[in-house]
């Protein structure tokens, strides 16, 4: 039966060269998460009083949920968009958006100041349902939820397709519970499509509050729509960086889907500059954009590095090849990056009280510790559950 599968478990072995050293990555971020905790937030980081959310809220939140669009973006276009010509790839961008998203509510915790208060948001009493943060909070809990649920079919086609006379009742369990979940699924997608567009438009609004301490290059009362349509276009992008990348490190060959796919992706940017332009023109920005700062480079730079890939798209026939597709992603993953921590670090200005706010060595190493562990973990289920396209169904051989 397992032949048939539409999914397979990529056969490779789990304890590879690359397993430890990603594992060593991992160990080391822990480990400064472990200190931070034993000494306190000031003495790991370069947060203030007038900087309190650095590059753990900035990067491993507003960046690392929009990155982990992938599954939210691909679930829109597969199961809204009734387009199932690219069905085969949501369950690798479902997982890569489990880990992406429930690593970006674990690093809260290692940004809050008094982390033994975080109970208070599960107390009716406490709880500020006016807050923007009690929003985005809420829906990304609710979203990592969606997305374990949305993985789970996985888990249970593994146990299904089980020996029998090794493990009669694994396999039963495993049927009964495949069967349930075909018919709920719709259901658990449709909440999926709508968690990640209610919190990506609050992780905007939050920087509208900031008011006149966000530079005009960025503040404006249409940062939710510029956050959501922001989300979108990484949502693509990783899917198709991610396809190139699992391509090429688990030797598979490529699938030719994600070209189609990416064609969506200049009309998405397009939408965003348009936005984003007139946004900078009605709130006055542009002589800031012009006056050669730090600030102004950085603005530059994340529109060219979506507006550049986004041609090749449409213009280049490079940008129709694995590599192509691989740049092309990578590139917009970097200027939509970008983008939102232009937003919540380089345009942020509390006062001139306050020193620059940049992150300090182990805020670095505890980010990239979080993405190792999504990487690990990546690696690791691709070769446990069915998670990857089925080779033998879709016409190649092992």
């Amino acid at each position: 039966m397992s032949s048939q599968r539409e999914y397979a478990i990529h056969r490779a072995p789990i304890l590879t060269p690359a397993f430890y050293g990603v594992l060593l990555v991992v160990l080391i971020g822990m480990g400064l998460v472990a200190y931070r905790y034993a000494v306190g937030v000031g003495a790991v980081s370069n947060l203030s009083n007038g900087y309190p959310w650095g590059i753990w809220l900035s990067y491993d939140v507003a960046t690392g949920s929009a990155i982990a669009c992938g599954g939210y973006v691909l679930a829109v276009t597969v199961y809204v968009l009734n387009n199932f010509k690219y069905h085969t790839m949501v369950r690798s961008a479902v997982l890569a958006s489990m880990f992406g998203y429930s690593l970006a509510g674990l690093s809260v915790m290692v940004d809050i100041g008094r982390y033994w208060n975080s109970y208070s948001f599960f107390v009716p009493s406490r709880m500020n349902p006016n807050s923007a943060l009690f929003e985005v909070a809420l829906c990304i809990m609710a979203y990592c939820v969606v997305l374990i649920l949305e993985y789970l079919p996985a888990v249970f086609e593994k146990f299904a397709d089980e020996d029998a006379n090794k493990s009669p009742k694994l396999v039963e369990f495993g049927k009964k519970w495949e069967k349930r979940f075909s018919k709920a699924l719709f259901v658990i997608v449709a909440i999926g499509a709508t968690l990640p567009t209610m919190h990506q438009s609050s992780l905007g609004t939050l920087y509208v509050l900031m008011g006149y301490k966000l530079d005009p290059m960025w503040q404006t009362g249409l940062l939710p729509l510029l956050f959501l349509s922001n989300a979108y276009i990484m949502g693509f992008a990783i899917a198709a960086f991610e396809t190139v990348l699992s391509t090429r490190l688990l030797k598979r060959p490529f699938e030719e889907e994600i070209v189609d796919l990416s064609k969506v992706i200049p009309f998405i940017v397009f939408f965003w500059l348009i936005v984003r332009v007139i946004a900078v023109t009605l709130n006055g920005g542009w002589s800031n954009a012009f006056a050669f700062t730090g600030r102004s480079i950085w603005f530059w730079l994340e529109i060219l590095l979506v507006l550049i890939p986004s041609l090749m798209i449409l213009f280049c026939r490079y940008a129709k090849s694995e590599s192509g597709i691989f740049l092309t992603g990578m590139l917009l993953l970097i200027g939509g990056g970008m983008y939102r921590i232009g937003v919540y670090n380089v345009g942020f200005n509390p006062g001139d009280e306050y020193h620059m706010y940049f992150p300090s060595l182990a805020e670095f190493l505890i980010t990239v510790g979080f993405v190792a562990i999504e990487i690990l973990g990546y690696m690791v289920l691709v070769k446990l559950t069915p998670v990857l396209p089925n080779l033998e169904k879709h016409g190649h051989k092992h």
